[in-house]
């Protein structure tokens, strides 16, 4: 793992009881910490899941679990993919 700092917040008991154990808690702040860095871009979807000590495989079923979406893409990126895997050759191997 690399290098690591502490970090304290303060949070209302009642909140902190939403997060489980105070172990539990940790851990559950510590995941939501990576996958906001993750949603707003700031780290890879590889950095957050060797962060979390996942496979990529076990990232994407965490982001499932947590109804965040792994691919990312603009409604016009989304069309233009379709199109491309609509005009796929399987014998040429192309689009």
């Amino acid at each position: 793992m690399t290098d690591t700092a502490l970090l304290e917040i303060a949070l209302p008991k009642d909140i902190l009881s939403l997060l489980g154990n105070k172990s539990q808690a940790g851990e559950t702040v510590r995941e939501f910490i990576l996958l906001g860095l993750y949603q707003e871009g700031r780290i890879s979807g590889g950095k957050a899941a060797e962060l979390l000590q996942l496979t990529k495989g076990g990232f994407v079923a965490l982001l499932t679990r947590r109804g965040l979406d792994y691919f990312r893409l603009t409604p016009e990126e989304w069309e233009e993919e379709s199109r491309i895997a609509g005009n796929w050759n399987p014998d040429t191997g192309n689009a």
